[in-house]
């Protein structure tokens, strides 16, 4: 199974230096029945790409959370094996779970298949949608607006040997 795990910089280099990409049980995205009904589509890659799109979200809430944290979102694909990764069935179809998983193994980064991390263009936008997603979550219009011009930044992807190069930037 393909899961997009969300990170920042500082932990994708932690993830570098140590050699694991996580230890069960962890936070990650994936292609789920919750997020197929909600997306309306049946093509993989799309699918693929929504989860993408809720891990680089769950990036910038880390990032929300860690102002000393370089303002780029940072996501990694990696496949586990089935059975490693489940949805919680009562959280499904609730906006803010659609696509989570939680991941119940020991994920080594060699095992990652890309990363994904924003432009250094984008990081005005990114840090502006950080400061903004508290309000963006209290119902603030304005505050979304900011938050989804973060979302307008394409991630740029990485093979994985090029990881420390970007944990060297940031």
């Amino acid at each position: 199974m393909r899961v997009y795990v969300p990170l920042t910089l500082p932990a994708l280099a932690e993830a570098h230096r140590t050699g694991e990409l996580g230890t069960g049980p962890f936070v990650a995205y994936a292609v789920t029945p919750a997020l197929r009904e909600w997306y309306l589509s049946e093509d993989i890659e799309e699918l693929e790409y929504a989860a993408l799109g809720r891990a680089a979200l769950a990036s910038l809430r880390m990032l929300a959370a860690d102002r000393d944290a370089a303002r780029r979102r940072v996501v990694v694909a990696v496949d586990v094996p089935d059975g490693a990764a489940s949805a919680d069935p009562d959280r499904g179809l609730e906006p803010s779970a659609l696509g989570e998983v939680t991941v119940t193994v020991t994920v080594p980064l060699a095992k990652a298949a890309s990363v994904h991390v924003d432009a250094d263009d984008a990081e005005a936008d990114v840090a502006a949608a950080a400061e903004a997603l508290e309000a963006a979550d209290g119902g603030d219009d304005d505050a979304q607006f900011v938050v989804d011009g973060a979302e307008d930044h394409e991630l740029l992807w990485y093979a994985t040997q090029e990881i420390e190069h970007l944990v060297g930037r940031g």
